[in-house]
């Protein structure tokens, strides 16, 4: 220690070492209110205050000062004073006695209580060396505050709230004693008489005190706390009852040396508040334990449920069956899975909190029931999401085919009838043998009529070929009614053969007697060889104008009325064919007649009458509008069905990089330290709910598909979104935010409990953020490495150093030029620490957790023995009275429940071993 006792001083008393850390102030007293030192009295009395206190700290080192502004103006006791009081040494004073000598050695001191974290608010060493008695005072309190009163805590409450709380704590069974400050509270003296019998009640007879007697009430505290409790006199009684209002800062200097000498008696009771603050947390994670397990279970149970259900395949033999099966679908859509989705999300978030709180309290790591790991709800999650997927496209196949098969089953069904129409009584004709009885004029006609039906069968043979063909589909599409629809076709086309074979049969018996005939009706002849072409074009015609279609775009509609169009086209040609046939039969009458012959009166050489011709012909004229109103209401429908393309396609177009949009600027959210947790969080939070208010938007698209799904409308050039990726982007888009808050409430939690401020977590964000090259939001082994070294982080002695005030870049910088570098193994270890599962790479809560272990103090096992043996009176067991008298019964019959009996020497009846407790809170890793 620096002999500060020079030029005519007393002796010095040696002191050395290093000082405690140095924490954050608290800003509500850094600033020093000089308008209160404007009242003479509470200048008086903090002048007396403060220099007893300085002589109570002076007096270790031999000296004392009389007057406070003048006996600090060299700055040797004032330098003396804070060695004294911080057991640290402080740079070598000057000796001379020269203004300059005395300013420097001031601002050494002022620098000293600065480097403590201690703001000096215009406190300049030119002030204190002028004797400003303003400016000394301020200083002086300061130092009161920063050594005196802030390292008092009182459960979880620290400096002048810690002391008002102690304070009332310590006074509450007393009559006529309520401190709710540090002013008024202790003008009666009971307040002060309170404290001593609190912990001294021998030197006290409270009951004998009255509240009207203050003065007497204030010496007798002050003689007895100076005579037997070492605690010297820092107030007079009369200017304490002579003030309105009492100096704060006196009462609280006085106050504090009253709470560091019953310190000691405080011991049991931080026991036993520490032991309940462990004992809580086990419990409380114990039952987010229980809640996961229970929540894990519930979600596999249903996804186990659920999966059979999907994967189930067995086809309807209807469109209404599959009709259902789709609505049953949608059903689980919209009611069944959302609230499972949110339970998924949160069996995530309590898994990442319960760990975040273990790692907090230093307990292992939570190990769900086998098969109720979080990755195990997803793995079970994708294979619902697969088989959901597959159960939809399945679902919309299916309705596919079923649709083909009706559409193809009623146009099977339309061609046999209108087959089967042609051919009745074809049978019966080609086995008639009237050319046995026949003239030659008759069987000349037969031997016509009979070229003419080969000519009409020849024309038959694509329908037949049809008929067969879309039965070979139904079978090959597994259409339901297959079996009458084979036996039908079979039907058919043994009935083909059978015609082919009579007809084959009658055309030889007919050119077998033809050289019989000589005559034919050359009229007749050219009529039916006109007739039978354009009855079949006529047939055809009324076939095809009453053929069912099935289209699924404008396009197609629109292919099917353009050539409707073009039909209607060439009417006016085959009405002009009709006229000349009908004229043809005409002019065969007109012959007849003028020659006198009599005509059996139908064409000896077709069945196609005139009336037959004008007849199909009024019936195509009746066919042709029926067709364009069929053609012109499915234009509209698909006119429809557009517009709901279109629709679906404008909003699906908006929500999709919409939510793209939200996934990015969550993921730079989460990377950037703008302003503090708390401000992140309900930046988040807002975001949160907008998101959560965009819902809308997804239920009208929800709506939209709907009706895009009835009008069995199965594709959309107009957007590149299905409903399936906009579900599982919204799914994706409400987990991520909700992880994200999660992750950001963690960090307050871990900043709250490791007692980091907010500058650091700043600079932790900031240093895992700049080697964070990928924005990816974790750092690889070698950018942690880097990220460590910033920080100042030695891992071959396994403690962190900083140097000074220089940046994280300057000391990087620094570190690379001097050859620095960690060591493998201790490097192993801290990788092992913060990835524990070998993935690679190092999440930012991860580095927050190993940051608050190195720089921060928790509870161990250790601590939890020290403080059952205080509550035990220094014995290696405790008894369930103990237990029950010094903790809260719930806790106290917690630890009875758990604690094993104990086998020491030493043992005694009901001796309960809370060692072995105490290590099984924190694992085999602490014993």
């Amino acid at each position: 220690m620096v002999d500060y006792h020079a030029a005519g001083q007393p002796a010095s008393y040696q002191y050395g070492g290093n000082g405690p850390g140095i924490g954050d102030y608290m800003a509500q007293e850094d600033d020093w209110d000089r308008d209160l030192l404007l009242d003479p009295a509470w200048e008086k009395q903090q002048r007396k205050t403060f220099t007893a206190w300085c002589n109570s700290h002076l007096r270790k080192a031999g000296t004392q000062i009389e007057n406070i502004d003048e006996d600090f103006r060299d700055g040797l006791k004032l330098m003396l004073l804070l060695e004294v009081i911080s057991g640290e040494r402080l740079p070598k004073p000057e000796r001379g006695k020269m203004r300059v000598h005395k300013i420097n050695n001031v601002n050494k001191a002022l620098d000293f209580i600065a480097s403590k974290g201690v703001k000096l608010v215009s406190i300049g060493a030119e002030e204190i060396v002028d004797g400003n008695a303003k400016m000394t005072l301020g200083m002086i309190w300061t130092i009161i505050l920063r050594f005196a009163i802030q390292d008092i805590s009182v459960e979880e409450t620290s400096a002048k709230e810690g002391l008002l709380l102690w304070c009332q704590r310590k006074t509450a069974p007393y009559k006529n004693v309520n401190v709710q400050n540090f002013h008024i509270s202790w003008k009666d003296g009971l307040a002060f008489n309170a404290l001593i019998h609190r912990h001294r009640p021998e030197l006290i007879e409270y009951d004998k005190l009255r509240k009207d007697d203050p003065v007497t009430n204030l010496n007798n505290a002050f003689e007895v706390a100076e005579k037997y409790l070492d605690i010297p006199k820092m107030l007079d009684a009369e200017d304490i009852v002579n003030t309105a209002r009492p100096d704060e800062k006196a009462i609280m200097t006085y106050v504090s040396s009253f709470y560091h000498a019953f310190s000691g008696a405080q011991k049991a009771e931080t026991a036993a508040n520490r032991i309940c603050k462990v004992l809580a947390v086990n419990q409380e994670n114990e039952h987010l334990m229980e809640d996961y397990e229970k929540l894990a279970s519930d979600l596999l149970e249903w996804i186990q449920r659920t999966i059979p259900w999907l994967e189930n395949r067995v086809p309807q033999k209807t469109m209404q069956g599959m009709q259902q099966k789709l609505e049953d679908f949608r059903d689980y859509r919209r009611v069944h899975k959302p609230p499972k989705v949110q339970e998924k999300c949160q069996l995530e978030i309590n898994f990442n909190t319960l760990q975040t709180k273990l790692r907090l309290s230093n307990r292992p790591a939570f190990m769900p029931s086998e098969g109720k790991m979080v990755s195990d709800i997803n793995n079970g999650w994708q294979h619902l999401e697969q088989a959901e997927k597959g159960f939809e496209e399945w679902l919309l196949n299916e309705m596919r085919r079923l649709e083909r098969l009706e559409h193809l089953g009623q146009k099977f069904r339309q061609k046999a009838s209108i087959h089967e129409s042609w051919t009745e009584g074809k049978e019966a004709m080609l086995k008639q043998k009237d050319y046995e009885t026949a003239t030659l004029s008759d069987i000349k006609a037969l031997i016509r009529k009979h070229e003419a039906f080969e000519s009409d069968l020849a024309a038959h043979q694509d329908r037949v070929e049809q008929i067969a063909a879309i039965a070979q589909e139904l079978n090959e599409l597994d259409y339901y009614d297959s079996p009458s629809v084979n036996a039908r076709c079979q039907k058919i086309c043994d009935q083909w053969d059978t015609l082919g074979s009579l007809t084959h049969t009658r055309r030889e018996a007919l050119e077998k007697t033809e050289k019989q005939l000589e005559t034919i009706d050359q009229l007749h002849l050219e009529y039916a060889k006109r007739a039978a072409p354009f009855n079949n074009w006529m047939e055809s015609a009324m076939e095809d104008l009453q053929d069912m279609f099935i289209v699924h775009t404008i396009e197609e509609i629109e292919g099917l009325i353009a050539a409707h169009d073009q039909f209607k086209s060439t009417l006016p040609d085959a009405d002009k064919e009709r006229e000349a046939i009908l004229g043809i039969q005409s002019e065969a009458q007109k012959i007849a007649d003028y020659n006198n012959i009599k005509l059996s009166g139908n064409n000896p050489y077709t069945s196609v009458t005139p009336q037959i011709i004008n007849s199909k012909w009024e019936r195509v004229q009746q066919l042709v509008p029926k067709r364009d109103h069929a053609l012109q209401d499915e234009q509209s429908k698909q006119q429809s069905n557009e517009h709901l393309r279109r629709q679906f396609a404008s909003q699906a177009n908006i929500v999709g990089p919409w939510i793209q949009t939200k996934m990015e600027e969550i993921g730079r959210i989460s990377i950037e330290m703008n302003g503090t947790l708390e401000d992140q969080l309900n930046h988040l939070k807002q975001y949160e709910q907008s998101i959560v208010d965009y819902k809308p938007n997804i239920d009208v698209l929800e709506q939209q598909h709907q009706l895009i799904q009835e009008a069995l409308i199965f594709d959309n050039k107009h957007t590149n979104y299905t409903m399936e990726h906009i579900r599982v982007g919204w799914e994706q888009l409400l987990t991520t935010i909700a992880r994200t808050i999660n992750e950001v409430e963690n960090q307050i939690l871990t900043r709250d409990a490791k007692g980091i401020s907010q500058e650091q977590m700043q600079e932790f964000r900031a240093s895992f953020n700049h080697f964070d090259k990928d924005h990816g939001g974790s750092l690889g082994p070698e950018e942690f490495k880097a990220c460590l070294i910033s920080l100042g982080y030695d891992v071959e002695n396994d403690r962190q150093k900083r140097t000074g005030s220089m940046d994280t870049d300057d000391y990087r910088a620094l570190l690379i030029s001097t050859g620095y570098s960690l060591g493998d193994a201790e490097f192993n270890r801290i990788m092992s620490v913060v990835d524990p599962n070998n993935s690679g790479v190092v999440t930012f809560q991860a580095f927050i957790d190993f940051m608050s272990r190195e720089t921060t103090d928790t509870d161990t096992a250790d601590q939890v023995i020290a403080s059952f043996k205080v509550l035990a009176g220094d014995k290696n067991y405790i008894t369930a009275e103990e237990l029950r008298r010094e903790l809260p019964p719930d806790q106290a019959e917690y630890c009875i429940a758990r604690m094993a009996p104990y086998q020491g020497p030493d043992a005694i009846p009901g001796a309960l071993d809370y060692k072995s407790f105490s290590t099984a809170l924190y694992g085999e890793s602490d014993l």
